[in-house]
């Protein structure tokens, strides 16, 4: 079974923003399906792009869509009231997210308040999109966050020190969008797990908007070539299905 930790649903039935000139091609709930039928996905966590800022309506939509196991991670402005994130977690969302790389998210300004608030309310952790480079200067605030991950590896052979540094105070990592990252994805992988088992969660990051490769099935067959298959079925499903329950 596998838990895919990161993917995007875009559906010609909700509006879309432009976003540094670029709107996405649409990707259903329908061809998400079909594109992952023989992966053995039996939940994962929709994720909103910067393309969708606040828009709750396709994220709810397709939550309802896919079903039990299907959870969300949203975009929120700072001014959402309790009552909004009550509601958004009704609907399955379980995370915030901060896209730093590409905005249409809360700023980065509001990452402590913003994280809290979602978390004292109903348990959300936080996400972010994020160069890793950039997480030195947000790392005092990251370490006081009670739940946090980082997308697509940190994306920055540059920044990995960082990332391993908020590894090992808890922080988790997704294993997704390898075609976005300038360094050998297998080593940084490696690195993490060795320094938490639990930390790597795979997601396919389909529809790949703006990645130089879109996913592909040898992209899970990576991880299951490289690592034992303990700690494969733990990337793949257990500790994205942990993290996200």
């Amino acid at each position: 079974m596998i838990f895919d930790a990161h993917f995007h649903i875009i559906d010609p039935h909700f509006p879309l923003e432009r976003n540094q000139g670029y709107l996405p091609p649409y990707f259903t709930v329908a061809d998400y399906l079909q594109r992952v039928k023989d992966l053995h996905i039996t939940a994962g966590a929709v994720v909103s792009g910067s393309f969708q800022a606040f828009d709750q309506q396709c994220l709810t939509a397709a939550l309802k869509e896919l079903g039990a196991g299907f959870v969300g991670v949203t975009q929120v402005p700072d001014y959402v009231t309790d009552k909004d994130i009550r509601h958004l977690h009704h609907a399955g969302v379980r995370a915030v997210r901060f896209n730093v790389q590409r905005g249409g998210s809360a700023g980065i300004e509001h990452l402590e308040p913003l994280s809290m608030r979602v978390y004292d309310l109903c348990g959300w952790h936080t996400e972010l999109y994020i160069n890793s480079v950039e997480l030195k200067d947000r790392m005092a605030v990251l370490k006081r966050l009670p739940r946090v991950s980082i997308d697509h590896l940190g994306l920055e052979k540059e920044g990995v020190p960082y990332l391993l540094e908020l590894v090992a105070y808890g922080a988790k990592v997704k294993a997704s969008g390898f075609s976005r990252c300038n360094f050998d994805v297998k080593e940084v992988m490696q690195q993490i797990v060795d320094i938490d088992a639990s930390a790597l969660m795979f997601g396919s990051d389909l529809p790949s908007t703006r990645a130089p490769r879109p996913f592909e099935d040898e992209d899970v067959q990576l991880i299951k070539d490289h690592f034992h298959p303990d700690i494969a079925n733990r990337i793949l499903y257990k500790n994205a299905k942990s993290f996200y329950q």
